[in-house]
């Protein structure tokens, strides 16, 4: 498959796959007689790693070394590396996940709310002085 193709496919840019390729973020592609890029499956997977991974906010730092890490010979201490920096990925990303779960949820609160809390400020019942603290209450659930 060539650059066009396999840009295509993951809805990247010629450009990003070979910036990707030139800075290590996903490994040397093989070039065919003619000189051009011939990506195979394997290719195309470390592609859909990358984007995958970059849509969820992985430092590109985190992905060359990754990609660095498989171009090392077949030891122990490179897929420990390796996993490591996955589970530390995964890890990052279920805190984001958390945390954007608790902002959901004082978001459906507000909007839950809202009528009821504008509907008290027209008719006085609530003030500037005498508005909730969000940060305070427990009226949504926190995840």
């Amino acid at each position: 498959m060539n650059s066009k193709q396999a840009a295509e496919m993951f809805d990247l840019s010629v450009d990003t796959l070979r910036y990707y390729e030139r800075i290590g973020v996903i490994p040397p592609v093989n070039r065919g007689e003619n000189g051009y890029r011939d990506y195979q499956i394997n290719d195309l997977n470390w592609i859909f790693l990358a984007k995958s991974l970059r849509s969820a906010g992985i430092p590109i730092a985190s992905l060359i070394e990754f990609s660095e890490l498989a171009r090392l010979s077949e030891t122990q201490n490179v897929a420990r590396a390796q996993k490591q920096i996955l589970a530390d990925q995964l890890n990052e990303i279920d805190n984001k996940i958390s945390e954007m779960n608790e902002i959901r949820s004082m978001l459906q609160y507000k909007l839950d709310t809202y009528d009821e809390h504008l509907a008290q400020f027209k008719n006085g019942e609530l003030t500037s002085e005498t508005v909730e603290k969000l940060w305070e209450i427990n009226h949504y659930t926190k995840n």
